[in-house]
């Protein structure tokens, strides 16, 4: 049979053993003798709960013991519901992500960051495709700035082998996440275009075939503007 940590968590009617207490209620408080505090407990047929052991006296209530565990269970719940669990997402580019590409990778980076988690954006180097890097630089700049409503920049793009990696945090408090199944799929869609990025990325040389790097746009306000929230 397992045990309702919860339950043993407090001292009940005769296990407080303690000379005095200290008894708590809507009016105020009151330093009596533990018997007659358990005395005033049964004629009013409640229990003598220890809340706070450590206080000198202790600290206990007069109240129904089994509806107080529920509302402890049921307080606990509620706060854990309301807690949001912050996980990092990833989000990968390849030298040569075209313009749908960087829209679809974009629309769930907003998702993730308005769901309360962060997000690690990086470009994949592959071969002599790290001449390359600057553009790297750019293209991560620009998805930082097409995020600014729903992120803020943790870290600037900062190269680390053949990767560089930018860092965004959430603006604002996540709210409710999707199903397991909706995140499932949609982890899923992202793999199978970052598969099929790859295979592109393997003959790249130069940015010059018209790839997002080509044309890729930042002003150079947007650019100094995430300089400083970076610094």
């Amino acid at each position: 049979m397992k045990t309702d940590k919860k339950q043993n968590q407090y001292r009940v009617n005769e296990q407080i053993r303690v000379r005095e207490v200290r008894i708590v209620g809507e009016s105020g408080s009151t330093v009596m003798p533990t018997k007659e505090a358990l005395d005033m407990a049964r004629q009013q047929g409640v229990d003598l709960v220890e809340i706070s052991p450590n206080a000198n006296p202790p600290v206990c209530r007069l109240i129904d013991y089994s509806k107080f565990l529920y509302q402890q269970k049921k307080r606990a719940k509620e706060m854990k519901a309301k807690q949001v669990k912050v996980e990092v997402k990833e989000i990968r580019f390849g030298p040569q992500t075209d313009e749908h590409d960087y829209q679809f990778k974009l629309k769930h980076a907003k998702e993730f960051l308005e769901e309360g988690n962060k997000v690690r954006a990086y470009v994949f180097f592959r071969g002599r495709s790290i001449l390359f890097k600057e553009q790297g630089e750019v293209l991560l700049l620009r998805f930082a700035n097409d995020l600014e409503e729903v992120g803020k920049v943790e870290s600037m793009p900062s190269l680390e082998g053949k990767k560089m990696f930018l860092y965004l945090a959430p603006k604002k408090a996540g709210v409710a996440k999707k199903s397991q199944q909706a995140r499932d799929r949609e982890a899923s869609e992202i793999d199978q275009k970052e598969q099929k990025q790859q295979v592109k990325d393997i003959d790249v040389e130069t940015p010059a075939n018209g790839g997002l790097f080509a044309n890729a746009k930042i002003s150079a306000d947007a650019l100094k503007k995430l300089t400083e929230e970076a610094e």
